[in-house]
């Protein structure tokens, strides 16, 4: 379902479009994507999916207009910026998987994708850590390869990395199984 669908069906179900939500929630004085989602959900029976396009559109104005450069920026700046010179030669490293290979930064990390299909994740968590996901059912978790859990369900494994050296080899083949099976 494309995002404005997903505003044309709450407009048809509650009659609101997203300008009088936006009214209603500065009276009530929600600021909180959490507690805007928990409104929606209880007084207007908004599905998570719903209510969390409503709350994109009043909390995030804007979003997704910027250009890929400037997520990139964005997701590697202040004290996150000293990972990006790493990131840059590791998604130097997957483009070379494949032609049908992309890179594309969203507000909170970058996709890994194949002809459009998530293989994997970079979010550059902290200043002292980088978080990889990798969606490869085959793999087994290991060692540093860890369950995703419940970090991200859009993959299976994360590795957690907390020194540029940790962006490997050992990484690169992981992506690598994420990719052919993508």
């Amino acid at each position: 379902m494309s995002f404005q669908a997903y505003l044309d069906s709450i407009k048809a179900k509650t009659g609101k479009t997203p300008a009088d939500f936006a009214k209603l929630a500065a009276k009530k004085g929600l600021t909180k994507h959490g507690d805007v989602i928990a409104w929606l959900k209880k007084d207007f029976e908004l599905g998570h999916g719903h209510a969390n396009a409503i709350a994109a559109v009043l909390l995030k104005p804007g979003a997704g207009k910027a250009s890929a450069e400037e997520k990139l920026e964005s997701l590697f700046s202040g004290t996150k910026a000293s990972w990006r010179r790493s990131c840059d030669k590791l998604f130097t490293q997957v483009k070379k998987f494949g032609a049908d290979v992309a890179i594309e930064a969203n507000e909170t990390y970058v996709n890994l994708l194949r002809d459009k299909k998530k293989f994997g994740i970079v979010k550059p968590a902290s200043a002292e850590r980088l978080d990889v996901g990798i969606k490869a059912k085959a793999l087994k978790p290991t060692g540093r390869l860890e369950a995703s859990g419940s970090w991200n369900a859009m993959v299976t494994h994360r590795v957690k990395i907390a020194d540029p050296k940790e962006i490997d080899a050992e990484l690169v083949a992981w992506l690598r199984v994420a990719y052919d099976g993508s």
